[in-house]
C-alpha cells in the first residue's frame, strides 16, 4: 500500500484486472467523500482522480529513487505496451515514442532510446 499525501492509503496500480477504487466507508466518511486513487486504464489512459493524461502530475511527483525505479520498470513496461496499442491509432493521438516517454517518465530516455523501446513493446 502506498500513502497518497491527500488521502488514505490506496492500493498500487494492478494492471488489467485491478481492483476498483473502492475504500471502506469508515475510512472516508469524515473527509466528505470517497477518495479516488491516481490510477488509469485504457483505452483513454486518463487519471481516475483528476482526469488528466496518466501518469498525471500527482503520479509523476512520486519520488523515484533507484530502488523505486527498479520496481516501476517491469510494471510500467507492461502498461506502456497496452498504452501503445490503445493510443497510437487515435486521430491526433501521440506517436509510440511520445507514449514511451510519457509512461516511462522516470527514465532519462533520448528519442532514439524511446523509439527502440516502442519498437520492442509493439
Amino acid at each position: 500500500m502506498t500513502a497518497d499525501p491527500t488521502g488514505p492509503p490506496h492500493p498500487p496500480y494492478r494492471g488489467p484486472g485491478r481492483a476498483p477504487n473502492v475504500v471502506p466507508e469508515a475510512r472516508w466518511r469524515s473527509r466528505g467523500g470517497p477518495p479516488v486513487a491516481h490510477t488509469a486504464d485504457g483505452p483513454l489512459w486518463t487519471c481516475d482522480a483528476c482526469g488528466r493524461d496518466w501518469p498525471c502530475p500527482t503520479m509523476r511527483a512520486t519520488p523515484t529513487d533507484a530502488a523505486r525505479r527498479a520496481t516501476l520498470i517491469p510494471e510500467f513496461s507492461r502498461i506502456t505496451r497496452r498504452a501503445i496499442r490503445d493510443l497510437r491509432g487515435r486521430p491526433g493521438g501521440p506517436d509510440p515514442v511520445a507514449i514511451v516517454r510519457r509512461f516511462l517518465w522516470f527514465l532519462p530516455l533520448t528519442d532514439e532510446e524511446a523509439r527502440a523501446v516502442a519498437l520492442r513493446l509493439r
